[in-house]
């Protein structure tokens, strides 16, 4: 069975609802899912490597800046290669400012220059999850899951 970690930033509790809905989701289909939030709990980059599958959230922070509270696991994941993990970003956005979800698109690029072999659509709530962003979040959740199996075969 692959591990999965899930990993979060939230400033106002969006994204981490995205986050338990992807989470539970993805545990229906029997996946051990270990969710950290990054800017509560010690994870390191290196982390990463235990696992198969990366789910990444995060919220942007102005018109399309990385949190600050990230920029410290951003920068260190220079040193990081995640050849061969599947890899899903998703989060809370705010429409009001012209680079919707920059963040999410930034940390697409620096998985993708890390080696990630597989980096699902992006998922981008603006702000709070409605009932048809929930049905879009566990959609996302089984596309993710179909991905690692295909990974996986």
């Amino acid at each position: 069975m692959a591990k999965v970690i899930l990993l979060f930033c939230s400033m106002s509790g969006n994204t981490e609802e995205i986050a338990e809905i992807i989470e539970t989701s993805i545990s229906n289909h029997g996946l051990e899912v270990c969710k950290f939030q990054l800017d509560m709990e010690d994870i390191k980059v290196t982390d990463l490597l235990d696992y198969k599958a990366i789910l990444f959230g995060t919220y942007t922070w102005g018109d399309g800046d990385i949190p600050y509270e990230l920029e410290d696991f951003y920068d260190d994941m220079e040193e990081i290669d995640l050849t061969g993990k599947v890899v899903a970003l998703f989060g809370s956005c705010d429409s009001m400012y012209p680079d919707y979800g920059g963040a999410i698109d930034t940390f697409a690029e620096r998985f993708k220059e890390r080696g990630a072999s597989d980096i699902l659509y992006h998922l981008k709530v603006d702000l709070t999850p409605d009932d048809d962003d929930v049905k879009r979040c566990q959609q996302f959740a089984e596309d993710f899951v179909e991905q690692l199996n295909i990974y996986a075969e």
